[in-house]
């Protein structure tokens, strides 16, 4: 049995970097037609809107339908099936609890000549939530966007969400907006949502961030709108990185791997270990567990061509090859695995343990599944109420503490060439310089 998991021993580096590159060479294909939709959306608005998703999602929709009604809401939330509907309620107070403890403080300190110096914290006034959609729902990220931003204090926050069918949208989506105290849900998707979001139309009002997960056009078009508004990051096809010694059970690594590989047939599975053995056993086991799968073609096709097996010399070398990709979960089935993770200094969210499965993180332990990928955790953090949140400084000086900075300040402004900013020291007829 010809194995479908690569075992690499050399040119580790090499596959690892060229899987990380995938994100960038996926926007540069797509970033032109991205561009493209935004532009229509400025230019024709809803029009636009109602064009776009009759193209994209194969549902015609006027304007008065962007916008699910609450009764709507109401009626299809009431549907979830009671156990999920626990389910959700269960996790969601998680992930609440997790994103509150977060929240940073404003703070004020006094200097010596009475000088008052300071940092505000606020919420910004709105954002939007984008959930995927269409094809396959997830609802959880309904959850995990909503509850940072519910944890920061936003007041106005928004969901967008493809259309299904008919343009209804999945009953669990809808009860998790129910459930985070959302009333403003629009049935788009896609760049069109984005660039809507972003610049509004007559029938929707812009945001000041946009977070969430979403397809390459989702992603190109967050990029081309970002510093008209603030986005939480540039997300490209999922990945995993299991990183385990010869302790590690074959049948757990596996069936994690494959976790990820029904995600996207783009989506990354790598396992990294110190055991050749163990590599050839997670293999096997994945070719089995793959063929039982109800989306075993996404995934055969995503194990093929973006995973592989590498073989490390020691953990100090599979430590490093992690650090190298970056990865958006990182699972560590190792011994120790906690002294493992003082060698990890990039990765988006870690696994510890054998007890411990991405989807564990996915959808209840607490924090945010969503997460940086394609090496970007070495620059980025999960999405985290630090979204939603504005820093403004604060500054107060009396006479005795400007008295005291006046010289210094004329100084540098004019070391600069900036002699109004000196002058506007030495307006305020100083009689007294240091």
């Amino acid at each position: 049995m010809k194995s479908l998991l690569r075992i690499i021993e050399d040119g580790q580096e090499e596959f690892l970097d060229d899987l990380a590159r995938r994100k960038a060479d996926d926007l540069d294909r797509v970033s032109a037609d991205a561009a493209e939709i935004i532009a229509r959306v400025r230019s024709g608005g809803d029009r636009a809107l109602s064009e776009l998703t009759e193209k994209f999602d194969r549902v015609r929709l006027e304007p008065a339908a962007f916008m699910v009604g609450r009764q709507e809401i109401e009626s299809a939330a009431n549907k979830v099936d009671p156990v999920l509907a626990r389910d959700l309620e269960k996790a969601y107070g998680r992930i609440l609890d997790y994103h509150r403890r977060q929240l940073p403080n404003s703070w004020f300190h006094t200097g010596e000549d009475g000088e008052i110096l300071g940092q505000r914290v606020l919420p910004v006034d709105s954002a939007a939530i984008y959930a995927p959609g269409g094809k396959a729902a997830y609802p959880s990220s309904v959850l995990m966007g909503a509850g940072a931003a519910v944890a920061a204090g936003v007041k106005r926050i928004v969901l967008f969400s493809p259309p299904g069918r008919e343009g209804a949208l999945n009953p669990a989506v809808f009860f998790c907006a129910r459930l985070a105290g959302i009333g403003e849900v629009y049935r788009l998707g896609g760049a069109q949502a984005i660039a809507a979001a972003a610049y509004g139309t007559q029938s929707v009002s812009p945001v000041d961030v946009i977070a969430g997960p979403g397809n390459i056009y989702v992603t190109a078009a967050k990029k081309l709108v970002f510093g008209k508004v603030g986005i939480d990051m540039l997300a490209g096809p999922s990945e995993v990185l299991v990183l385990a010694d010869s302790s590690a059970e074959p049948a757990f690594a596996a069936a994690d791997l494959l976790s990820q590989a029904e995600h996207d047939e783009r989506a990354g599975c790598i396992l990294v270990t110190t055991s050749r053995e163990l590599a050839e056993k997670v293999a096997n086991e994945l070719h089995t567990r793959l063929e039982a799968l109800p989306k075993a073609a996404i995934a055969r096709k995503a194990v093929t061509d973006f995973s592989a097996a590498l073989i490390a010399r020691d953990i100090d070398h599979a430590a490093g090859l992690a650090n190298r990709f970056a990865p958006e979960h990182l699972e560590i089935m190792t011994a120790d695995p906690w002294a493992v993770l003082g060698l990890i200094r990039h990765a988006g969210a870690v696994f510890l343990g054998p007890w411990t499965p991405e989807p564990v993180g996915d959808y209840w332990a607490g924090p945010n599944h969503v997460l940086p990928t394609g090496g970007s955790a070495r620059v980025f953090s999960p999405l985290g109420v630090e979204v939603f949140l504005r820093r403004s400084s604060l500054i107060a000086f009396n006479r005795e503490a400007f008295l005291r900075a006046a010289g210094p300040v004329a100084r540098l402004a004019r070391a600069e060439g900036l002699e109004a900013h000196a002058r506007s020291i030495e307006a305020r007829d100083i009689t007294e310089k240091k």
